[in-house]
């Protein structure tokens, strides 16, 4: 069946262009008027127009937080009654470079007559199955400000907890590098300068000749020390790209004490708005939950999912195998079923997606409050370790003198 491009308006009074795939003239208009849209110009778009390459420029990447304000001003633009040609010229001229090569590309494509999600398609990452999901959504139900501002919360969301995350493990990341980079100056170089001079005279405590052993193992073999590292981590992005390797090493992640629950919780609080967010915008509930599946981040969770769409496929209901994997907190399974038994899986999944983010910030400050002093437990036990290495030789000498 041919694409005609076409042009119509809205109950409301907006003006949309774009194109639908149908037998004939006829069949887009009907298609148009089903959505409650009247067509103004239906036209079939030739075969030279279709193979016709756009260029755009992608010397600069735009950024999440970018295209989020950009998608943001949009919905702000196609609320306000602007047609979408009118709003992207609109924002185009206060954007960022990156944004705007991105929007000179979709102007050129709705000026060709395609429509929104397939220019974001052609553009490619960061526009991803999440994002052409719901553009592609907007277009179908007339609802594209609606649609476009849950887009956008819902990547502002996905970015504010990005942040947290990383302010999350920022204090301890800093915290283990000081004590791995004054644990190594620590043996290689002071130990060795106190207790060379007494090796000689003297039969060395066991502390004092693991932590000599120790520098000079440092000393010796550094350069092959830094090449095994270099291996180590080749061969673990090796490992790690196998799926069965990266299920067994996802869901072992699951298990650690405080880093599984919040890593369980990051990703339910994500399931459930995505979820929630596609359902709501008219999107099948089998797409949304491939959609879904790839933003968890564990592929443990994701094969979870994939048995879902596996029932659901088959007519089942949703809530057992969420269930049975055991992967995801009851809270979510009785949501889902309540959702799934009244009608209204959307509106619950968007109501406890609060609710799921609270648990996340909760878990947030566990994790921040907890790892801290497990990493100077850690420091003390080494420290009194190499102390004990320095004062143990120091003592007998004394105690020979007397």
């Amino acid at each position: 069946m041919p694409d005609v491009c076409f042009q119509s308006i809205t109950s409301s009074g907006e003006v949309r262009t774009g194109n639908l795939t149908g037998r004939n003239c006829a069949d887009i208009v009907q298609q148009l008027s089903s959505r409650g849209e009247t067509a103004i110009e239906v036209s079939k778009i030739k075969n030279s127009d279709k193979a016709k390459k756009r260029t755009h420029t992608r010397n600069r990447k735009i950024s999440k937080p970018e295209m989020a304000v950009m998608i943001r001003e949009l919905a702000t633009a196609q609320e306000a009654g602007l047609p979408l040609m009118h709003a992207l010229k609109t924002i185009r001229r206060q954007a960022s470079p990156a944004a705007g090569d991105v929007l000179d590309h979709f102007i050129q494509c709705v000026e060709a007559g395609e429509p929104l999600y397939k220019a974001a398609a052609e553009w490619g990452p960061p526009f991803d199955d999440l994002i052409v999901g719901m553009l592609r959504a907007s277009d179908a139900s007339g609802q594209m400000s609606t649609i476009l501002h849950q887009l956008a919360d819902l990547m502002d969301r996905s970015l504010e907890l990005k942040r947290e995350l990383l302010g999350a493990i920022m204090y301890p990341a800093i915290i283990a590098i000081l004590i791995g980079v004054s644990g190594i100056v620590l043996v290689t170089v002071l130990v060795p300068r106190l207790i060379e001079p007494l090796a000689d005279q003297m039969v060395l405590p066991w502390p004092t000749v693991v932590v000599m052993g120790f520098a000079d193992f440092i000393l010796t073999w550094w350069i092959w020390i830094l090449v095994s590292m270099a291996v180590a981590v080749i061969g673990w992005r090796s490992w790690i790209s196998v799926p069965d390797n990266r299920h067994w090493f996802d869901l072992l992640k699951l298990r650690i004490p405080l880093l599984g629950k919040l890593l369980r919780d990051v990703a339910v609080a994500r399931f459930t708005r995505t979820l929630g967010t596609l359902t709501s915008a008219g999107l099948p509930i089998l797409e949304a939950l491939r959609i879904t599946r790839d933003t968890l981040g564990n592929s443990a969770l994701a094969t979870a999912v994939d048995a879902v769409q596996e029932q659901v496929s088959s007519g089942k209901p949703i809530a057992d195998p969420l269930e049975k994997s055991g992967l995801f907190p009851p809270l979510l399974v009785q949501v889902v079923n309540l959702g799934e038994r009244s009608g209204k899986l959307e509106e619950m999944l968007l109501h406890s997606a609060t609710a799921f983010d609270r648990q996340v910030n909760a878990s947030l400050k566990i994790f921040t409050k907890a790892l801290p002093p497990v990493l100077l437990i850690v420091m003390a036990g080494l420290a009194c370790f190499v102390l004990a290495a320095i004062l143990l030789p120091l003592l007998e000498l004394q105690s020979m003198v007397h």
